[in-house]
């Protein structure tokens, strides 16, 4: 068995870290493709290093673009690598223009698919990531679903049962997996002068809410709400793309404690010793719900229903009164939900599954 990993933004290094550590211990003929997507790999290598996986065996290093021009410039490199390669199977994960643009170079080469975290729907078309997710799941030979709510979302659409299966999340396994190198490499809060659950953490990079003028002043007033309202420090690391739109708005950061971006293992410490996440990330809240954090999602709708089903997570929008009503009844809460997206052995799973033949 053959198998190609093809990533390309860090969220899938992290989520698809946990398949190429299985294919690692089990001693494998696997190669990893890095589209280079976000970044150049010269970026990536540090990243690589910390989480303590193997470097990538190929870099396409496409850099930023149009939707379009990105999406052709991965497949015709996609393309080239498995046909020189010839996998059996190509591994994508999540819903970037990696993912689909790699399901569909290998599909039109007649080489099984498999989606990692399958069957996710926002039912908003409007966002690039829902058209993604859609193209490369009826493209796939193995769905990846990592809970049932998402196996149903792939039958309604006409995908055959036995091409799905349950897996749960493989960023269950990664959160655990990481926290443990983070717990050996930094020490985060020491050095931002924090105490544990006594401050907010926020993440804000959305097109949707950092591009638009009144929603992004709109996150921004609510935090300093909430800032002034709780007298904890509300933490910011904020994306460049954020950082570009403050600043091209003329907004300011008064009372939000707003810093350069962190590395992961980092922000995962962070994460995981925070009272509550702001977020407009999919990732985020995963993560948060794994680790006992409340949620609030600086969003309308969200593709991870099972964080609102067990109340971990509530949709706020970008609207600062809003913000401040969802904080309040989440800090309300108490923090005994169940985490929805499996025991952190689903690279495993994944793993067997592809090593039998469909």
């Amino acid at each position: 068995m053959s198998i190609a990993i093809v990533l390309g933004t860090r969220p899938e290094i992290i989520k698809m870290a946990p398949v190429i550590r299985e294919c690692e211990q089990r001693r494998l003929e696997y190669f990893v493709l890095h589209t280079g997507q976000h970044y150049s790999y010269s970026m990536d290598k540090v990243f690589f290093e910390q989480l303590e996986l193997p470097q990538p065996n190929y870099n396409l290093d496409v850099g930023s673009a149009s939707h379009a021009e990105q999406t052709g410039k991965i497949m015709d490199g996609v393309e080239k690598i498995l046909m020189h390669e010839k996998p059996e199977v190509v591994l994508v994960q999540g819903d970037t223009n990696t993912v689909m643009a790699g399901a569909l170079a290998a599909s039109k080469l007649h080489i099984k698919v498999g989606h990692v975290e399958a069957g996710l729907r926002s039912y908003d078309r409007t966002m690039p990531e829902e058209i993604n997710r859609v193209v490369a799941d009826h493209v796939s030979d193995y769905l990846f679903a990592p809970t049932e709510i998402s196996k149903q979302n792939l039958l309604r659409e006409g995908i055959l049962e036995d091409r799905i299966f349950v897996t749960g999340n493989t960023i269950v396994d990664s959160v655990y997996q990481n926290l443990e190198i983070a717990m050996r490499k930094v020490n985060v809060l020491a050095e931002l002068g924090l105490k544990p659950k006594e401050y907010f953490l926020v993440t804000s990079h959305r097109q949707e809410n950092v591009d638009n003028r009144e929603r992004l002043g709109e996150i921004i007033r609510g935090l300093d709400l909430i800032q002034s309202k709780f007298g904890l420090p509300v933490v910011f690391p904020v994306h460049p793309r954020t950082q570009k739109m403050v600043e091209s708005f003329g907004f300011e950061f008064n009372g939000i404690k707003a810093i350069e971006p962190l590395g992961y293992l980092e922000f995962l410490q962070l994460e995981a010793n925070a009272r509550l996440a702001l977020t407009d990330s999919g990732g985020v809240q995963e993560e948060a719900c794994i680790l006992g954090v409340p949620c609030v999602t600086l969003r309308e709708n969200t593709e991870r229903p099972e964080t609102l089903d067990v109340r971990a997570n509530v949709l706020a929008g970008a609207r600062s009164e809003e913000m401040m009503k969802a904080v309040m009844r989440m800090l309300e809460a108490e923090a005994e939900w169940k985490n929805p997206f499996g025991d952190g052995c689903t690279g495993d799973r994944i793993v067997q599954i592809i090593e039998r033949p469909l």
